[in-house]
């Protein structure tokens, strides 16, 4: 699909609704691609913050952590304040909580401070991701849904991507605070503009104002403490007791936190949204396949700045062409939803990330950028770029309006909490290695080993979505 073709589609729709549902897309996309682009812009500035703040080496990840482990675990709550309280509604207010947190992160005195700061602008995130995906979906239906959904897959991976450029230009240029005070005024003005261009709507279930606080909280300690054990494994092992007590708090937290939602009377995810194929084999996809990226970028990270003594700016500027090929890989993407189907289209993405992650693996000690680092890097980004749209698409293909809101905080909950887990991850393998090189192989063959599993299980599980026409909502 050429871009004037997608922009003819979305224009279209705006003409039969009286409004411009292309500039809402734009503006929505530009909240979403600060939320995810806080996932990744740090990574390059960790060395910064820490000396400025005098972070213990142990609890900087937490910067990272408390980010995505708050927004993932409190998606599904926003999802559904989402649903209960109105689209425009909760996605003003997660705007309003997420510039607010990034003025104080910027502004943190303390490494504590910081760290809470980060927890907020989770929470802020949580509200504002579902209410943007929820507008998105109500706007648009039938082959500009598919179009509208790509343009958000790809918001996605490419933010992921810009986060480590961006990152390292800020902290270089402007100090690691700029990474936090760049989101302010561009808050400030998206909430401006979605006053003016989102129209309010009415809250898509009426008459039903309960939230499961009570889910919600054992949801994110459960999270917390699972990656909290899984960080430590590398220091202390897998079978230490201090591994088994925590996983199994952990695995207590969540297991409560699905006994709250079988008692109660409005749960975070409706017991009908589990029986959606589409829904549960997205999510899935999405979970691991960020698991994967993020912890691509993790690790080259480290291993440009402490093996190849790259700056922050040079290792930025490394992750360019990495950040270009998943844009490609999201256009490629929506020309090729219609013809391919979702579920070829995910299994050739992650095949195509597996390649990249093996020849990461492969690596020598002290690798050449060009020949050794960047063919793993383009291979990994296209096929990123071709499974987030393929996700996005499978996703919300059968979910009805009322449950868009809940649908959108499960797909986004994936996204957070396979970013969390992928850096726990594969900081954890690379740690227990007899050296940081050995560990980044290491972490590369793992990866290699979820992208192909994945690919497999797409093409058993996935269901083909082609879209064309109207959806058919099955989620009531």
């Amino acid at each position: 699909m050429h871009a004037s073709e997608t922009e003819d589609r979305i224009v279209a729709v705006g003409e039969a609704s009286g409004r411009r549902p292309w500039v809402v897309l734009i503006v929505l996309s530009v909240a979403q691609f600060m939320v995810v682009l806080d996932v990744t812009v740090v990574n390059v500035a960790l060395p910064s913050i820490g000396r400025a703040l005098d972070f213990a080496p142990t609890d900087l990840q937490w910067v990272i952590t408390a980010y995505v482990l708050f927004t993932g675990g409190l998606l599904l709550l926003g999802g559904r304040a989402t649903d209960l309280l109105g689209r425009r509604r909760v996605f003003l207010a997660g705007l309003t909580v997420f510039t607010a947190a990034s003025l104080a992160s910027g502004l943190a005195p303390s490494s504590s401070a910081l760290v809470v700061a980060r927890a907020a602008q989770g929470l802020g995130a949580a509200m504002l991701t579902p209410g943007a995906l929820s507008i998105i979906v109500t706007t648009y239906t039938g082959q500009q849904r598919a179009v509208a959904l790509s343009a958000w897959g790809a918001i996605g991976s490419a933010g992921a991507a810009a986060g480590v450029v961006m990152g390292g230009m800020l902290t270089t240029w402007l100090g690691w605070e700029s990474i936090f005070f760049v989101n302010v005024p561009v808050g400030i003005a998206t909430g401006v503009l979605a006053l003016r261009l989102v129209p309010a709507h009415a809250p898509a279930i009426a008459g039903r104002r309960e939230l499961d606080l009570g889910g919600a909280v054992a949801l994110v300690a459960g999270l917390m403490v699972l990656v909290y054990a899984i960080e430590g494994t590398g220091q202390h092992g897998w079978g230490s007791a201090r591994t088994l007590v925590l996983g199994a708090l952990a695995a207590g937290l969540l297991a409560t936190f699905v006994a709250i939602e079988r008692r109660a009377r409005h749960p975070l995810v409706p017991p009908a949204v589990w029986k959606v194929r589409s829904l549960v084999s997205g999510v899935g996809l999405m979970f691991g396949a960020t698991g994967v990226l993020v912890g691509t970028f993790f690790l080259n990270s480290l291993y440009l700045q402490r093996v190849l003594g790259a700056s922050a700016l040079e290792t930025g500027l490394a992750f360019l062409p990495l950040a270009l090929v998943i844009g490609l890989g999201a256009h490629l993407a929506s020309q090729l939803l219609r013809r391919v189907g979702t579920r070829a289209l995910a299994a050739a993405g992650l095949v195509l990330m597996a390649a990249g992650s093996l020849l990461l693996a492969a690596a020598p000690d002290h690798a050449s950028y060009v020949t050794d680092l960047l063919p793993g890097f383009l291979a990994v980004g296209l096929g990123v770029g071709l499974v987030f749209p393929a996700a996005s698409v499978t996703t919300m293909s059968e979910v009805h309006d009322a449950r868009s809101g809940v649908a959108s905080g499960l797909m986004s909950t994936g996204h957070e909490v396979g970013a969390a887990l992928g850096v726990a991850t594969f900081s954890a393998v690379a740690t227990a290695a007899s050296s940081f090189v050995a560990g980044y192989a290491d972490g590369f063959l793992a990866a290699a080993v979820l992208a192909g599993v994945l690919a497999i299980a797409a093409l058993v599980v996935l269901p083909a979505v082609r879209p064309s026409g109207e959806a058919r909502p099955a989620v009531h």
